[in-house]
């Protein structure tokens, strides 16, 4: 199979990036192709802008969503976003391994999301979304090193349900574009790691061993006929036994 990995930390010898190597190690040596986007070692630029939109008339209000459903047909993006979109297209899964800093993904990941993501990539204009759209049918998951103990992230930790903070990414930026997305290998601790590291190294590998059998989140796909069709709210019955907060956008073993 084809995995493209994007990672981001800024210094090379970082946990993130050494645990980002370990992966591609055990996907070659199982016999899988491997790309990987460097975000940092790239410079990748993080801001979109008119250079991200070569055919909008310099004389026109720059309008970003619409300047991308525009060049979207025509592929009329910069070669850096089009080069990025290309590994997607060749992927069959796609790993986001950085740092959680500020609860979320570093900015120059976030950045790449803003200008990979365009109209006929991250969004389509037919409207296909959650579970559908370019992405379906291709992998998706997060390897996150998080600075802080497991039961600062649990439900009843200061910091809130780790799921629940990933939210925005599992389900926004990936499931929104149609992708399976998988459980996230999630590295706890990680300035205190000492005697642990072997067990998550081993963690790592098994992870990667099984990229293409672990089950997928189940998470509700729009089109599923859990949700409204106008207002896309879920629908009685099902809101009436789905647990609170993000959790109920996931189906359970009772349904």
């Amino acid at each position: 199979m084809k995995i493209l990995i994007v990672s981001a930390h800024p210094e090379p010898a970082s946990l993130t990036n050494a645990l980002r190597d370990i992966a591609i190690d055990q996907l070659r040596a199982d016999g899988h192709e491997v790309q990987l986007s460097d975000l940092y070692a790239m410079k990748f630029k993080t801001v979109v802008d008119r250079e991200d939109f070569p055919a909008v008339d310099p004389a026109e209000p720059l309008r970003p969503t619409v300047a991308s459903m525009k060049a979207a047909a025509a592929r009329e993006f910069s070669q850096d976003v089009l080069d990025e979109q290309e590994k997607v297209f060749w992927a069959d899964a796609v790993i986001f391994a950085f740092p959680l800093w500020w609860f979320s993904v570093p900015a120059i990941m976030k950045g790449w999301i803003d200008r990979v993501w365009t109209a006929g990539v991250g969004y389509q204009l037919t409207g296909e979304r959650y579970g559908a759209g370019r992405m379906a049918g291709k992998r998706a998951m997060l390897m996150v090193m998080v600075g802080g103990q497991e039961s600062y992230f649990s439900e009843r930790g200061v910091n809130g349900p780790i799921n629940d903070l990933l939210f925005p990414i599992t389900h926004g930026m990936l499931y929104y574009p149609g992708f399976d997305v998988l459980p996230s290998l999630l590295v706890h601790g990680t300035h205190h790691l000492g005697e642990k590291y072997p067990a998550v190294v081993e963690g790592v590998r098994e992870r990667m061993r099984t990229l293409f059998t672990i089950p997928p989140i189940p998470f509700r796909p729009q089109g599923g006929g859990d949700y409204t069709e106008k207002a896309f709210e879920l629908r009685e019955q099902i809101a009436a036994s789905a647990p609170a907060g993000f959790a109920a956008h996931i189906q359970t073993d009772a349904e």
